[in-house]
């Protein structure tokens, strides 16, 4: 899965070449553009009596309806330069859709980047307190004289057992208080080693989904299902997965992780298989 998660995030960028479409597209336009002014300009000086082909006793003689071959050729340069327009609103269409895919691909790009990053700077963060806590404090100076005692610190917010922060982070999740959801179960994964941590990764997983944090809420999926692959509570973290790679608009990688799901826990049931079942409709998977 974490194969599967990264490759969807490093693929992300590859879409970007899309303003080089955009360019050219862009350059046939103007193209297209200068094409319909000089033929708008033949066009007036036919009309104005000249002719760029020659002088007027050069032009063939009349057709059997009586028209004349100079007003056959302006219906032409007028069946051209509406053609011309035509294909120029068109190229216009598409670059407009172009620019507005590479817009969503940046925007998905720079969430992906800030989730990332934002990591990041947590782990760099914990590194930093391990090393100041392990770090020996400096001998102070003996006073002269004794000093007051200072007044005793406020006593800190004791910490909640797991199993309580993970019942209230469910309530919280249950009234979409995605926030207390995310904070509680922030606190019980800050445990080393403790009991509770998948269940923990997995109320994470489910607040940044209510949260509409797609991205983040992969990664904490992704990470649920691996600190217990074989464990009671792994379909529950792959559906979640699939579910957030096709809130991201990757429906392959979601069908993909169904199916390894259904290679590995083959005997679903209950409200479980409903779910995947939903998964896979979600995702449009065979």
């Amino acid at each position: 899965m974490r194969r599967a998660l990264a490759l969807f995030i490093l693929a992300a960028p590859l879409f970007l070449p899309r303003p080089v479409l955009a360019q050219a597209e862009s350059r046939e336009g103007i193209y297209l553009q200068n094409q319909i002014l000089q033929l708008r300009q033949e066009l007036d000086q036919l009309r104005r009596g000249g002719s760029s082909l020659g002088a007027p006793s050069a032009l063939p003689p009349p057709s059997r309806g009586g028209a004349a071959p100079q007003g056959e050729l302006v219906g032409q340069l007028l069946d051209r330069i509406s053609s011309l327009e035509e294909e120029v609103r068109r190229l216009r269409g598409r670059l407009d859709e172009v620019e507005f895919h590479n817009r969503q691909l940046s925007q998905t790009v720079e969430k992906l980047q800030g989730d990332v990053d934002f990591r990041l700077q947590q782990l760099e963060g914990q590194g930093g307190s391990r090393q100041a806590a392990a770090a020996p404090a400096p001998a102070s100076p003996r006073p002269a004289a004794p000093a007051p005692a200072p007044a005793p610190a406020p006593a800190a917010t004791p910490r909640r057992p797991p199993e309580r922060a993970i019942a209230e982070g469910q309530a919280a999740l249950g009234r979409r208080d995605y926030a207390a959801a995310e904070a509680a179960a922030r606190e019980v994964l800050a445990t080393r080693n403790t009991p509770r941590a998948v269940d923990a990764q997995l109320l994470l997983a489910d607040a940044m989904y209510g949260k509409r944090d797609f991205a983040g809420a992969a990664l904490a999926y992704n990470e649920a299902y691996t600190r217990g692959p074989n464990g009671p509570r792994a379909p529950e973290a792959l559906i979640g997965l699939a579910n957030s790679f096709t809130s991201l608009g990757n429906k392959n990688d979601a069908c993909d992780t169904l199916n390894h799901m259904r290679s590995n826990f083959p005997n679903l049931r209950g409200p479980l298989a409903d779910r995947a079942a939903e998964a896979r409709r979600r995702a449009g998977c065979r």
